[in-house]
C-alpha cells in the first residue's frame, strides 16, 4: 500500500512517526511523511518520503496561559490548513492522522475516498478514568471527567472550525461543521491506535471498541548513530550525569534556566549535561568540569546512562525516559505536557512535577537529590521499562494497515 502518515507540531509531535513509517516500509509498504516545515531532514534520515505542510510551530513558541494556547493553537491551524490537501496526492492508498492532523485529514478522506485511521500521541476520547490532557490534571471525579473530555472536544473544533470551511470549499464538498464531521467519525466507529505505554496510561474502561493503546512508537535512529565524542569523553569522565532539557519548549528563557540547571546540579552534588533545544540551554560562563552542553543526540543512545532526565514532559520525553529504566524531574510548561508529569510520578518514576513559571534552584536541587538517592525511583522506572518491553506498537500499527488491506 502507499499510506501518508500526516503529523504537525514540534519535534515530539513528529519524530516517533519516523520509526512508524520504518515499521511500515520493512511491512512492504511505500510511506510519505507529512508534517510541518522543517523536519525533512528527520524523514530522509529514515528512508522516507517527506511532504511539507505550511505551518511552522516555531512561529507560535513561547506560550505560557491557557488563552495563549487556543490562539496560538488557531494560528498554527489556519496556516496547517491552507495547504493540507496538497499533501495527498491521487495515488494514496490509505491516511494514518495524528490527533493534530485528523480533523483535517478526515474531510480529505471523504473527498478523495481514501481510507483512513488514526494514530494518536495522546488519548483526546472522553473518559471517567481521567481529565483531558490539555486541560489539566485535577480529577473531577468520573461524570466530571468526561464532561470535561467532552468540552475539549468542542474547545478543539471551534479551533478547526474556519480551517475546516476553507479546506471543504477548496475540496468542493457540502458544507460541514467540525463538530459534526466529528460526530459522524465517532459513530462510525473510526479506529485509532494511541501510541503510548499502558505503564503510563491503562486503556480507560469507558472507551468505545475501535479505540485501542498499541504501545509506542519510537524515533528512528540509524545503527550507525553514534553519541559525539565529547559526550562520549564525558560520560566515562565520572559517574552517571543528569541531563536537563526541554525540548521545543521554553524558548527564550535559555539564559535564565541555565543558570538554575547548573546551580541545582550542584547543589543536589550531580553532574549534568544541558541539552540546548529552542531554550538555548548551555553550560558556557560556569566554570568547571561537572557540566556540559549537547545538540540534538538520539534519546536510545544518551538515556539508559543517565543517572536521571529533567524535562518538560512531552509525551515522546516521558516515554523514553521510562524505557531506558531512569527516573525524571518533570518541569511541565503547557498543553498536555502537566498531565504526563503526573503519570510519570502516580507510577512512581517522578516525584511531584514542579511547574515550569515555578522552577528554582533550591526547588530543582532538592528534587534531583531525592530522585537520584532514593531508589525507589529507579526500581519504578526499572518496572515500567520492563512493562514497555513488551509492547510493540509499531507492530500493532503494522497488523492494522494489514486487517484494512485484507
Amino acid at each position: 500500500m502507499r499510506i501518508l502518515i500526516a503529523t504537525a507540531g514540534s519535534r515530539g509531535d513528529v519524530a516517533p512517526y519516523t520509526g512508524l513509517g520504518v515499521a511500515l516500509r520493512r511491512a512492504g509498504h511505500e510511506v510519505a511523511l507529512a508534517a510541518t516545515e522543517g523536519f525533512g531532514p528527520l524523514a530522509a534520515e529514515a528512508g522516507l518520503e517527506f511532504r511539507p505542510l505550511p505551518a511552522d510551530h516555531r512561529r507560535h513558541g513561547g506560550v505560557r496561559g491557557k488563552r495563549e494556547l487556543v490562539r496560538a493553537a488557531a494560528s498554527f491551524v489556519t496556516e496547517l490548513g491552507e495547504g493540507f490537501a496538497d499533501a495527498v496526492d491521487g495515488g494514496t492508498d490509505l491516511l494514518l492522522l495524528s490527533a493534530t492532523t485528523a480533523p483535517l485529514g478526515w474531510h480529505v478522506a471523504e473527498a478523495t475516498g481514501t481510507p483512513s485511521l488514526g494514530v494518536y500521541l495522546q488519548p483526546t476520547a472522553p473518559t471517567g478514568d481521567f481529565p483531558p490532557p490539555v486541560t489539566g490534571t485535577r480529577s473531577l471525579g468520573r461524570f466530571g471527567n468526561r464532561a470535561a473530555g467532552r468540552f475539549a472536544l468542542r474547545m478543539a473544533d471551534r479551533v478547526f472550525e474556519p480551517a475546516v470551511a476553507r479546506l471543504r470549499a477548496r475540496l468542493e464538498l457540502p458544507a460541514l461543521t467540525a463538530a459534526r464531521m466529528r460526530r459522524r467519525r465517532d459513530e462510525s466507529g473510526w479506529p485509532v491506535l494511541h501510541g503510548f505505554s499502558t505503564a503510563l496510561v491503562p486503556r480507560p474502561s469507558d472507551w468505545a471498541a475501535g479505540l485501542s493503546v498499541a504501545g509506542p512508537w519510537w524515533p528512528y535512529a540509524g545503527g550507525d548513530r553514534r553519541l559525539p565524542a565529547e559526550l562520549e569523553d564525558f560520560l566515562a569522565a565520572g559517574p552517571p550525569p543528569v541531563l536537563v532539557g526541554f525540548g521545543s519548549m521554553a524558548a527564550g528563557e535559555g539564559g535564565r534556566v541555565s543558570g538554575i540547571a547548573v546551580r541545582a546540579l550542584r547543589r543536589a552534588g550531580l553532574r549534568g549535561v544541558l541539552q540546548s533545544g529552542s531554550a538555548g540551554l548551555a553550560a558556557d560562563g560556569y566554570e568547571g568540569d561537572d557540566v556540559m552542553t549537547v545538540g540534538d543526540v538520539p534519546h536510545a543512545l544518551l538515556f539508559p546512562r543517565l543517572a536521571a532526565v529533567v524535562h518538560h514532559a512531552g509525551a515522546g520525553t516521558t516515554a523514553a525516559a521510562l524505557r531506558a529504566g531512569v527516573p525524571s524531574v518533570a518541569v511541565p510548561v503547557a498543553a498536555d505536557q502537566p498531565f504526563w508529569a503526573r503519570r510519570l510520578a502516580a507510577v512512581g518514576a517522578a516525584p511531584a512535577p514542579i511547574p515550569f513559571r515555578s522552577l528554582t534552584a533550591e526547588g530543582l536541587g532538592d528534587a534531583l537529590a531525592r530522585v537520584v538517592r532514593e531508589p525507589s525511583y529507579a526500581a519504578a522506572a526499572r518496572a515500567a521499562a520492563r512493562h514497555m518491553a513488551a509492547e510493540d506498537g509499531a507492530g500493532a500499527v503494522v497488523a492494522a494497515v494489514a486487517r484494512l488491506a485484507g
